[in-house]
């Protein structure tokens, strides 16, 4: 019931919206309704709400008008948001690949738990994963994929001391994809998936330990005050889309798509060059500074060692890539080998019975 209600007031919001819009600009203008990420995260601030609000309209010369909320201000879950952007609700959506993996298992591939450490492979990945993900949108969601680019690092962030990889067995640690639950289970953890506004009375309740959540997004979301110990070790990039609804697509003319593309592409690219920087940013505000953007929150930080890092990477290869396998099949599994896996030099395959 409360599903309901929620899509009843996105789409009289949406009504509204464009009925007041209308009435101020031209006929031939196009209304681009849009749902961003996290208002509390950098990339809603930043980048999503100053490219939709502003940024559009004044390229266009007004031939195109976005207008975005943040998906926590209209309350709405991932699952939700695929629904009205596939609906045509919101024309645009800006999203984590968790928010349509109930569609299909196709949509975790460019970003499986800690097999890529780099984050200019990571491009490469997206690239290399981009026309996989487009169809799948396109089927499953009556959508367009425009843009893929990441979350800084996700890191591992808990109440107690973490000194190694091996601290982390029998910890409750929080997730929000299933490769993710496969890194914890495959190091002895216990995942628990928990959607982010939740984590802090899942922390105050002990239903979690840790948490595993993006460098920046721990800093600006304040975890440091709820998490004191944070253990640095690489375990996925939180890649997330900006995808637009097929119908409202294809009522753009030639030269509205061309800019849209355009544009789209700058941004896409500026949120890449951003990411590359702020985990060190925010690692230094996490810790004891020095913090240009705020407080230092004074975390003790480990840095993995060398051993931590080799049975990463062993459980990425023996337990995250081989559990993907079995659930997205040998038709998904051939694509990933000839997309993904020729950037990586690895061969995905089931784990023998």
């Amino acid at each position: 019931m409360k599903t309901i209600q929620r899509y009843t007031v996105a789409m009289i919001l949406g009504l509204v919206i464009s009925g007041i819009s209308y009435s101020v600009v031209a006929n031939d203008t196009i209304i681009i309704k849009a749902v961003g990420t996290w208002g509390y995260f950098a990339n809603y601030p930043t980048h999503e709400e100053p490219f939709w609000n502003h940024h559009i309209a004044e390229v266009s010369g007004g031939s195109i008008v976005g207008e975005i909320k943040p998906q926590d201000e209209l309350d709405l879950r991932g699952f939700e948001i695929m629904h009205l952007l596939k609906n045509g609700v919101f024309d645009f959506a800006f999203g984590l690949p968790a928010y349509a993996m109930q569609e299909s298992e196709i949509f975790e591939g460019a970003d499986l738990s800690s097999l890529v450490q780099n984050i200019s492979v990571q491009k490469r990945v997206a690239d290399a994963y981009f026309p996989t993900l487009s169809r799948a949108f396109e089927e499953k969601y009556n959508a367009r994929l425009m843009m893929l680019y990441p979350f800084p690092s996700q890191m591992i962030w808990c109440k107690q001391p973490v000194n190694s990889i091996a601290d982390l067995k029998g910890k409750r640690i929080r997730v929000f994809l299933r490769t993710l639950g496969d890194f914890v289970d495959g190091v002895g953890g216990i995942p628990v998936n928990v959607a982010y506004h939740d984590v802090p009375n899942a922390l105050a309740k002990n239903l979690v330990d840790c948490v595993i959540t993006g460098t920046m997004s721990a800093y600006t979301a304040k975890l440091h005050e709820i998490t004191p110990y944070g253990f640095t070790l690489r375990v996925g990039w939180g890649l997330a889309f900006g995808a637009m609804n097929l119908n409202k697509w294809n009522r753009l003319s030639e030269s509205q798509k061309a800019l849209l593309k355009r544009e789209i592409s700058t941004l896409t690219e500026n949120m890449w060059q951003q990411t590359a920087t702020e985990d060190e940013i925010a690692l230094a505000c996490l810790s004891d500074g020095p913090c240009a953007i705020g407080e230092p929150g004074n975390m003790v930080l480990t840095q993995p060692s060398e051993s931590d890092l080799r049975m990463r990477d062993t459980v990425a290869k023996e337990v995250i890539l081989p559990r993907w396998t079995e659930r997205c099949g040998p038709e998904c599994t051939a694509n990933w080998n000839r997309t993904v896996g020729k950037v990586l030099g690895l061969r995905a395959e089931a784990s023998a019975r």
